[in-house]
């Protein structure tokens, strides 16, 4: 109380402002770290997520593109979970627990429409579920079943799929997402389901009208995948010995995807008939007949004459023989003997396998040679030709060349170029990560700042002008000399000290005067009125 009034308002000014920076700091530490809760949001589903933070009091801000909604990092999943169980945002996928909010009155049209964007949202679930699918929109035509009509429309899907940059989904996946959806749906054939891509490309099959010698996706991916097991052979053959920065490799390989099937049968003559030729069936046919004694034949010597010992051939019918003349008795009689026997024959199906390498064409580029000599000089020299030759024999033996084949290889030395980076000419002041930092410290550097210079500039001196003053022995000594005399006088040792004398507690006057004061205010305004005049 004792200290002037400045003093005491540079005191209460420096403490009010030491609790104001002491606030700000808690209120800047309290804001914390903010992440993104929703982005590419629409708008509406923006207004309506904005207004139920407002309505939860719950913090918030925009990025600064103005494409997401930011709120503290340790409320964004507690509050993703409380959206989602209000329904927002409207944009999201929805499935099966859309039929759960049926109104009373609803139309069978919208009972079946329902359903239809259900089972469209539980698939969508699903197909995204797949790593390499970063979205996907499912489009299900499923027709009226009606029992009149005798040939029912079947039903058909279309699944349009974006994925993410980079990634590519094989033929397995294709085919696992097409019986997904056929699967899920009655009486959808696989074939009825088609998929794109974010580019319109059809994925699920062969595209109509579209050249069918071309190579699909999978067969591209599977000659690209054959050119970088080659080309990462020839590096790992070259690169312990020329180093990995002095190595460049490429391979260009043919790939024969055509089906060739050939059928052929061969037949072999039978080697002998006796060991050889095996029977496979016979058959012997004999009759034997007695003629008429009535006269026949010619007229002449011919028919005159005895008959002779029949005799047939083998494997022929017996002509019948002509009768004597004069009306002799006749007979005739017919054989037949036939015999299949086994014939040799081999049937051959031949499959040409998929996939062939028809031809490879491999290129290798080669550093100079490097070397550093004692002095710290470094120095590139070419590759000799029969190192370069060794080299060549080794590619060779990697990729399995074959000349017959058609098949090229090409080595060459040649040095490569060196490229200079370009030194950064921004100032540190102007650099991104400098200004990030200056933005993150300005306000905590600025509070501290502000704080130093209100406690040493008006906290400190009211306190220091507070405290009595303490004087040091020398001091004190001087002190006690006569004021103005030079010489000082010497400090009485304890022996020789004078024993002090203690003043009276109370001054009757002082008492008497006090006392006066307070009776009699105006005589002693009066007394100190002409003080002051004198």
């Amino acid at each position: 109380m004792a200290l002037p009034m400045q003093r005491k308002l540079m005191l209460a000014g420096g403490v009010a402002a030491i609790i104001a920076i002491f606030v700000a700091m808690m209120a800047w530490g309290r804001e914390g770290d903010y992440r993104v809760l929703y982005s590419n949001l629409s708008d509406k589903d923006g207004g309506a997520i904005v207004a139920q933070l407002q309505q939860m009091q719950t913090p918030y801000k925009y990025s600064e593109g103005g494409g997401a909604i930011m709120v503290p990092a340790d409320k964004v999943h507690d509050l993703r979970l409380k959206l989602a169980s209000a329904g927002l945002p409207k944009g999201s996928v929805v499935g099966f627990e859309l039929m759960e909010s049926q109104k009373f009155g609803v139309t069978q049209f919208q009972e079946r429409l329902n359903f239809q964007r259900g089972l469209e949202g539980e698939l969508i679930r699903s197909i995204q579920a797949l790593a390499s699918v970063q979205s996907a929109r499912v489009h299900l035509a499923l027709p009226n079943q009606n029992g009149f009509f005798r040939e029912q429309q079947k039903a058909s899907a279309s699944v349009v799929l974006t994925l993410y940059p980079g990634r590519t989904l094989d033929r397995g996946q294709i085919a696992g997402i097409v019986h997904l959806v056929s699967s899920s749906v009655p009486e959808m054939s696989p074939k009825a389901v088609s998929i794109v891509d974010q580019t319109g490309s059809l994925i699920s099959g062969p595209q109509e009208g579209a050249d069918q010698t071309g190579l699909d996706a999978q067969q591209l991916q599977y000659v690209r995948q054959m050119e970088s097991n080659y080309t990462q052979r020839i590096r790992d053959i070259l690169e312990p010995v020329v180093g990995k920065e002095n190595l460049r490799a490429q391979v260009n390989a043919e790939i024969d995807f055509s089906q060739i099937e050939s059928t052929a049968e061969e037949y072999k003559p039978n080697q002998g008939q006796q060991a050889a030729a095996s029977v496979r069936s016979q058959q012997t046919t004999e009759q034997v007949g007695q003629g008429s004694a009535t006269p026949s034949g010619v007229p002449g010597a011919a028919s005159n004459q005895p008959p002779v010992p029949a005799t047939a051939p083998i494997n022929g019918a017996s002509q019948p023989l002509s009768g004597a003349a004069g009306g002799t008795s006749t007979s005739n009689s017919r054989r037949e003997a036939v015999t299949n026997y086994e014939v040799d024959k081999t049937v051959r199906v031949t499959r040409n396998a998929t996939g062939t390498v028809k031809r490879l064409n491999a290129a290798v580029v080669l550093n100079h040679r490097t070397s550093t000599d004692a002095k710290g000089k470094t120095t590139t020299q070419p590759i000799t030709q029969e190192e370069l030759d060794k080299l060549t024999a080794l590619v060779r033996e990697t990729i399995g060349f074959d000349e017959k084949r058609g098949d090229s290889i090409k080595v060459i030395n040649t040095p490569f170029q060196v490229v200079k980076e370009e030194t950064d000419s921004t100032p540190l002041w102007k650099q991104p990560e400098t200004i990030d930092i200056v933005r993150t410290l300005a306000v905590p550097l600025g509070l501290t700042m502000a704080a130093l210079i209100v406690v040493f500039g008006a906290i400190r001196p009211a306190i220091k002008a507070a405290k009595p003053v303490e004087l040091s022995a020398e001091e004190q000594r001087k002190l006690d000399a006569v004021v103005d005399d030079p010489q000082e006088l010497p400090a009485l040792d304890a022996a020789h000290q004078m024993p002090q004398l203690e003043g009276p507690t109370t001054d009757a006057r002082l008492e008497a005067a006090r006392v006066f004061a307070r009776e009699n205010p105006m005589a002693m305004a009066n007394v100190m009125r002409g003080w002051m005049n004198n």
